[in-house]
């Protein structure tokens, strides 16, 4: 699996149709229209996401590792 950065995950859900509600600290805490979960993406410079980490956001996200 590809592992990229927490800066750049957060512009792959936006690019999916994930707003930006607010920053705690460093998670950037992004939301959906019309879903339920909330997904926390901690950005911290370009330190890469861990894969356990970023195959549940993808689950959540309803992405796929191509979206990537």
């Amino acid at each position: 699996m590809k592992s990229i950065s927490g800066k750049e995950f957060t512009r792959v859900l936006e690019k999916h149709g994930w707003k930006l509600l607010r920053i705690h600290s460093s998670h950037h805490i992004y939301a959906k229209p019309g879903e339920i979960q909330r997904i926390s993406v901690p950005v911290h410079d370009s330190t890469p996401l861990k894969i356990g980490l970023l195959k549940h956001f993808l689950k959540i996200a309803g992405l796929s590792e191509n979206d990537l």
